[in-house]
């Protein structure tokens, strides 16, 4: 079938818009990525995929696609290996999934963050970690080594999916987010057998758990995460959907149910754009254990939460005491220190 055709069947309005199949999905993908389709071709599809809104079995079937065309990364099936997607960027709070990590990786998970930092005004996660030390320009094969050596990496989706990180860069041209926003939250280049998906737009959020389902995924969690990265709120109660074993369960998570208050949003506060160095410096504190309160609290609850993911205890509050430990006791430190990148030797 001619992109025409595709084009023709997704563009004809709210009321005659037809979903693709699964087979039309991968022709699509086909079409945009090996560039069959002209620009404007390209631009007409994602802005059409924009206004109907993809269907379940559409997302899975583009996401399976667009696996296709970059082989996984080769990693140890004897870790407990966490897919983190990062996209989303960030404007009112730091970065807690940065040091939440790194306190999971300590208490004996393994996580590969991926994203890309394409936002101007929501700095993403690849600035801060660079900040800290820790590479996020390693290509695959490197990232590969770290995730099986030190249990962390962050995988550039520039780097390993050209294609994807070329639409995706779209958005700037376009004014809009497009189908490959959410398809490179689910891209899994690791193929981990536990994915945490974060997002905001609520359309997304049952139908990203379905796709999940579809795509083969064994647990995952999806969470209506503070500014749509995966992590959850300890101002308030986060919704979640908990994919296992092919069961969606919705869940309703709150600080209480790690044993905490409720912290005042002021505590989960960013900095600006222009002050990475600054936030590193937070998340380092955190991680050397000098900091109390609130950031330290989010910190924990969400490491607790990829602990859990991770398969590593049988609910979020035994894996609280597990990750508070590796925390007070130096682990995150030193798991910390191992991972940044060390100055060559001349």
């Amino acid at each position: 079938m001619p992109i025409q055709d595709l084009l023709a069947k997704i563009a004809k309005g709210p009321k005659a818009s037809k979903d693709l199949t699964w087979d039309e999905c991968k022709r699509a993908m086909r079409a945009l990525i090996e560039g069959e389709a002209s620009p404007a071709q390209v631009g007409a599809f994602l802005i059409a995929m924009r206004f109907k809104a993809e269907s379940v079995a559409e997302l899975a079937a583009l996401t399976a696609a667009a696996r296709q065309y970059v082989p996984p990364l080769t990693v140890s099936r004897d870790l407990a290996l966490v897919d983190v997607p990062t996209y989303a960027g960030k404007q009112d709070t730091f970065h807690a999934i940065i040091a939440a990590s790194i306190v999971a990786v300590a208490a004996g998970a393994a996580v590969l963050m991926h994203g890309y930092d394409g936002i101007p005004s929501r700095p993403g996660s690849a600035g801060v970690l660079k900040a800290l030390g820790i590479p996020v320009d390693a290509d695959p094969k490197l990232v590969s080594e770290d995730v099986n050596r030190k249990g962390f990496a962050y995988l550039d989706i520039g780097l390993y999916h050209p294609p994807l990180y070329r639409f995706l860069e779209m958005r700037q041209e376009l004014g809009v987010r497009n189908v490959f926003h959410p398809i490179a939250r689910l891209l899994n280049p690791a193929r981990a057998t536990v994915q945490v998906v974060g997002l905001t737009h609520p359309p997304h959020f049952e139908k990203t758990a379905e796709a999940l389902r579809i795509l083969g995924c064994p647990r995952a969690l999806v969470i209506r995460g503070v500014e749509g990265d995966p992590e959850l709120s300890a101002s308030m109660a986060t919704r979640v959907l908990e994919l296992r074993d092919e069961r969606i369960t919705p869940l309703g998570v709150a600080p209480k149910d790690f044993g905490l208050a409720f912290v005042p949003s002021r505590e989960m506060a960013g900095f600006p754009p222009n002050q990475r160095e600054k936030e590193a410096d937070l998340l380092r504190r955190i991680l050397q254990n000098q900091v109390q309160g609130g950031p330290r609290d989010w910190v924990l609850m969400n490491a607790a939460m990829l602990l859990y993911a991770a398969g590593k205890g049988a609910s979020l509050s035994t894996c609280f005491p597990v990750v508070r430990a590796a925390l007070d006791g130096g682990a995150a430190g030193r798991k910390l220190d191992e991972l940044v990148r060390q100055p060559v030797a001349v």
